[in-house]
């Protein structure tokens, strides 16, 4: 967030129409700022990168690039912005396709415009946003999940960050051991830290000591 506290917005979706809509929705609120627009996820990944927003919509069924696959592109070059997927797809394996490679939040744009503002408010300062379906979906997941194994919600990557976290290490020393940005590593704490459902690194640590018996 910026100092004015005004959330900086880029709005990802190949239909023009759509980019308007979700544009005109922020606008009604002052929190706001949409610092830009792109059509493609190529065109996503470079305004990024040279925008650095804070809080990026994206559409998951593009031409071109999809929104996995620009998802991963921006993890990969270590932008830190909230990544929240905005579509019309209430698919199960998207969802957990999408939350598992980094999105901080999924959207359905069938919802009320004024419950997705407020969605969308909520993931720009809390981290996270999902609309009660796929809140449901996920709740219900991470249960049969944390039944046999509780990190096994968490990608090899995220699971490569909190060994090295409970080792002690820094994000500095954890993105030189595994050659990634400091940036990169605050990411995947923070999404690993949502998925364990704990609020801190020490928790974290805790947790991953005792289920290997320390």
């Amino acid at each position: 967030m910026s100092e004015k506290n005004v959330c900086q917005v880029l709005i990802v979706d190949d239909h023009p129409l759509m980019r308007r809509g979700i544009r005109q929705l922020l606008e009604m609120d002052d929190s706001f700022s949409v610092v830009g627009e792109a059509s493609s996820g190529a065109e996503a990944i470079s305004l990024a990168n040279r925008l650095t927003p804070d809080l990026i919509l994206l559409d998951l069924n593009m031409k071109g690039l999809s929104g996995l696959d620009t998802l991963n592109a921006l993890r990969r070059d270590g932008v830190s912005a909230r990544i929240v997927v905005l579509t019309v797809s209430d698919s199960r394996s998207d969802i957990f396709t999408l939350i598992d490679a980094g999105a901080d939040g999924y959207l359905l744009k069938d919802s009320d415009p004024d419950v997705l503002l407020e969605d969308i408010r909520r993931g720009a300062t809390e981290g996270e946003a999902y609309s009660e379906q796929v809140a449901e979906y996920l709740r219900t997941r991470s249960t049969d999940k944390r039944s046999d194994d509780p990190f096994a919600v968490l990608t090899e990557r995220e699971l490569d960050v909190l060994q090295e976290v409970a080792k002690g290490l820094s994000n500095k020393q954890i993105a030189s051991g595994l050659h990634i940005s400091e940036e990169t590593v605050k990411v995947h704490i923070r999404n690993l830290l949502r998925k364990l459902q704990v609020r801190s690194r020490v928790a974290a640590t805790v947790l991953f000591l005792e289920s290997r018996g320390f």
